[in-house]
């Protein structure tokens, strides 16, 4: 389905606005079936959440914002709940009759999660609906093996340094053109508008790298193991997941944000329209925005979480500071996500760039 989203997502972009309520009938009852990412449901803090409010919850992960938008653009009656990246959120909030407008009523801990997340077109729209709770906030940083490369890389350019032949891996989704795009057109650039100019010199220097490559990624667990069987020594990561998960195991990696800056995201939890567990769906919500939630994704996944008053209790000086919670200097390095008004251009070079020999 990956592959194959760039055609989908050009419809929903140009075309007319699907109708797809109805589409996702989910079956009845106290089962949540969620299309997430991985770290976001881990039983470690899901069994809480299935204990304290009899809900279950099982997840379907992904591997790219890409899936997100072609599964919910296929309907078919499978899911409850998903997990986007904000700027996708928007863009199939734009485009897809497919979620529920919440009631902030019934959102326990909405209000203490920042304005800056909140206030999001892809959150809360322009009359004032709420579309999305915020989950998470993160970077997409340079990651390197520390013994293998034994001087810290200051440019994304060493994902082009043929030095490192067949050790390289890159992530196999179009939003690798924002790298790619700060890298070879200014830092500065404005990756999210990028001209037709633009985009062909990009995919050029990305179909230039390919011969360096290890592979492309999409699961967090497949970039784990290419580090771990020593296979891939540099690549972009999931900013704190991937790293703390390889540290564990005894790979000596870090983390580094390149002087071109790195790509900053939002993920968030959507209703999908029509659920018959919309109460379940509204349990999960507050739970996972909740002191429970906040930190058990924070101890399993790494990442930022976005509701700061939730993980006062749960962290250390050190895991806030690990966690960037009050650094603006690392925020100012940060380019986040926004939507791409020609998203389709950027998926159709994205293929493109895959299919070139």
């Amino acid at each position: 389905m990956k592959r194959t989203v760039g055609g989908i997502v050009a419809g929903l972009i140009v075309g007319p606005a699907l109708a797809m309520t109805g589409a996702f009938d989910a079956r009845a009852g106290n089962e949540l079936n969620a299309l997430t990412w991985e770290g976001y449901t881990d039983p470690s803090f899901v069994s809480i959440f299935e204990e304290k409010t009899g809900c279950k919850l099982t997840p379907t992960y992904v591997g790219s914002n890409d899936d997100i938008i072609a599964k919910v653009a296929a309907g078919g009656g499978v899911y409850d709940l998903v997990s986007p990246a904000v700027n996708y959120s928007q863009i199939m909030q734009q485009s897809l009759d497919a979620f529920e407008r919440l009631d902030p009523a019934r959102l326990e801990h909405f209000t203490e999660i920042p304005e800056s997340f909140r206030g999001h077109p892809g959150v809360t729209d322009a009359e004032g609906n709420i579309w999305a709770v915020p989950m998470a906030w993160g970077s997409i940083p340079l990651m390197y093996r520390t013994d293998k490369i034994a001087e810290a890389p200051t440019s994304a350019k060493i994902l082009w340094d043929p030095q490192y032949t067949g050790k390289i891996a890159t992530q196999d989704v179009s939003m690798t053109i924002f790298m790619a795009a700060r890298v070879w057109l200014g830092p500065d650039t404005d990756v999210y508008n990028l001209t037709d100019e633009q985009l062909e010199a990009v995919k050029a220097k990305l179909i230039e790298q390919k011969p360096l490559l290890r592979t492309y990624w999409s699961q967090a667990g497949d970039l784990i193991d290419l580090y771990v069987k020593g296979e891939v020594w540099v690549s972009e990561t999931w900013g704190g997941y991937q790293s703390s998960e390889l540290n564990k195991q005894g790979i000596p990696v870090a983390e580094v944000i390149p002087v071109e800056r790195a790509d900053g995201w939002q993920d968030v939890w959507k209703v999908i329209k029509g659920t018959k567990n919309l109460d379940c769906a509204y349990e999960w919500l507050n739970f996972i925005s909740s002191a429970d939630g906040q930190c058990g994704m924070v101890k399993v996944a790494g990442y930022s979480p976005a509701n700061p008053i939730a993980v006062e209790d749960c962290l250390t000086e050190e895991e806030r500071a690990g966690l960037h919670l009050d650094d603006p200097e690392y925020l100012a390095g940060l380019d986040f996500w926004k939507v791409q008004p020609r998203l389709d251009k950027y998926v159709e070079m994205w293929n493109a760039v895959k299919a070139a020999q």
